[in-house]
């Protein structure tokens, strides 16, 4: 079995345990008509790449029509094209989200918020948040430089909860 072949079989197992057992190995079903349209999401519409391709765009504001391989060789794209956008990451999460995923879909949610950030910062927030490596104030202030410089909000929120339970859990470094 081939492997978009298999990953076809899989996906239909999947969303036919899911509730939705229109989707059959080999085919590519359409989303109800308005479900994308609307703006809304939900399992009908996964995989968003094969239901919504036209809604689909690179951080960089490419379609995903305009992704190839041919493209890439002749030095069209560059490895910025490939960056996903937050848009897409808020559609995962409405579909994960209409599956009762909801852990998921926040988790979808905090990576659209943190498209913003760039990659050397995000390495240093993962870093600091690891255990005995920052103090509460160091992840505070990292807390309100992603909220005031980027917009973070929802993130901010998640690493000041991370500081209060490192803190009660004895897992902050020493001052």
């Amino acid at each position: 079995m081939e492997s978009e072949e298999l990953i076809r079989h899989v996906m239909a197992e999947v969303m036919a345990k899911l509730g939705n057992d229109q989707v059959a190995p080999g085919s590519t079903p359409t989303a109800p008509a308005g479900a994308a349209a609307a703006g809304h999401m939900d399992a009908s519409n996964y995989p968003l790449g094969e239901k919504v391709p036209d809604q689909i765009r690179s951080a960089s504001g490419k379609k995903l029509s305009e992704f190839s391989l041919d493209k890439v060789r002749a030095g069209e794209l560059t490895a910025a094209d490939f960056r996903i956008a937050p848009e897409t990451l808020r559609m995962q999460a409405e579909v994960a989200e209409s599956v009762d995923r909801d852990s998921l879909g926040r988790n979808m949610r905090r990576a659209a918020e943190l498209i913003k950030v760039p990659d050397d910062e995000l390495l240093d927030v993962y870093n600091a948040l690891r255990p005995y490596r920052s103090t509460k104030a160091e992840l505070y202030a990292i807390a309100d430089k992603l909220e005031k410089d980027y917009g973070c909000q929802v993130n901010a929120k998640f690493i000041r909860e991370a500081a209060d339970v490192y803190e009660k859990r004895g897992r902050l470094k020493s001052e």
